[in-house]
C-alpha cells in the first residue's frame, strides 16, 4: 500500500509472523471468544500492523481496540484504516493534522457474480467498465474502490454509505479512480465540509487488487 498513499501516511503490511502475533488486552475484547481461526488471524495481523504503523509516525504502539461496529478505534489525533483479505493484511495511519481521513482495501482478483454486480455497480458504471481493456475483472476493482471510499467517508461523516451512493470512474492508464458521492448524502451530512468527491489510486498485481484514498485538508 506504500505505493498508493502519500508520504504523510505510515503504512505497515503484514509479514508471516504477524498473523499469529500478540494482541494487547484492550484489543482482545474486539475479537470475541467464538471467533473462528481465520477471523483471529486477520484481526491479529491487523492490530499488529496498526501498532507498527503508529510507530512509523513516531507514536507509541498503543492498543487499537474495536468499536461496537467493529471499526478500529485510533488514538486521539490519528486517522487510520485496516484491510485484510486472504493472505494479505495492511494498516495505514496519519496525523489528523495532515490528513482528514484515509481508506484502503485489498481483494483477491476474481469475477463477481451477476447478483453482486447489480448491488455494487450503477448502470453508467457498467457501461464504462465494458469499455475498459480486457484481462482485468474491473467490477472487482470498482467494488474495492467503493470499499475504500466508504472507509474514507464513515469515520469522518459517521453515516452509512451504500454502494449505489458512490459513482466511481476508473482510469487504467493512470491507476486512479474518482468517486462522486450522491449529493443527497452530502447534503444530509452533519459535519462541516463533507466530501463530495474522493480521489484514489488502485493497483492490480497477480491475483491481488489494492485500492487506497486520502482526504486532505
Amino acid at each position: 500500500m506504500r505505493d498508493l498513499l502519500p508520504p504523510t501516511v505510515s503504512v505497515a503490511v503484514a509479514g508471516p509472523a504477524d498473523w499469529t502475533g500478540e494482541l494487547l488486552a484492550a484489543e482482545r475484547s474486539g475479537l470475541g471468544e467464538r471467533a473462528v481461526q481465520s477471523r483471529r488471524r486477520d484481526f491479529t495481523a491487523g492490530r499488529v500492523c496498526a501498532r507498527r504503523a503508529l510507530t512509523g509516525l513516531g507514536l507509541p504502539a498503543v492498543p487499537v481496540p474495536a468499536a461496537a461496529d467493529r471499526s478500529p478505534v485510533w488514538p486521539a489525533g490519528v486517522v487510520g484504516t485496516i484491510t485484510h483479505t486472504r493472505g494479505y493484511c495492511a494498516a495505514a495511519v496519519a496525523h489528523a493534522t495532515d490528513v482528514r481521513s484515509v481508506g484502503m482495501d485489498a481483494e483477491r482478483h476474481r469475477d463477481l457474480n451477476p447478483g453482486v454486480r447489480r448491488l455494487i455497480c450503477r448502470p453508467e458504471e457498467e457501461e464504462r467498465l465494458a469499455r475498459l481493456p480486457a484481462g482485468t475483472w474491473w467490477p472487482l476493482v470498482l467494488f474495492s474502490a467503493k470499499e475504500t471510499v466508504y472507509k474514507v467517508w464513515h469515520p469522518l461523516v459517521g453515516t452509512w454509505l451504500d454502494f449505489q451512493d458512490a459513482t466511481v470512474e476508473l482510469d487504467p492508464q493512470t491507476g486512479t479512480f474518482t468517486a462522486r458521492i450522491n449529493p443527497a448524502r452530502v447534503a444530509a451530512a452533519t459535519v462541516a465540509d463533507p466530501p463530495a468527491v474522493i480521489h484514489g489510486r488502485f493497483a492490480v498485481e497477480g491475483d491481488l487488487v489494492r485500492t487506497a484514498a486520502v482526504l486532505t485538508h
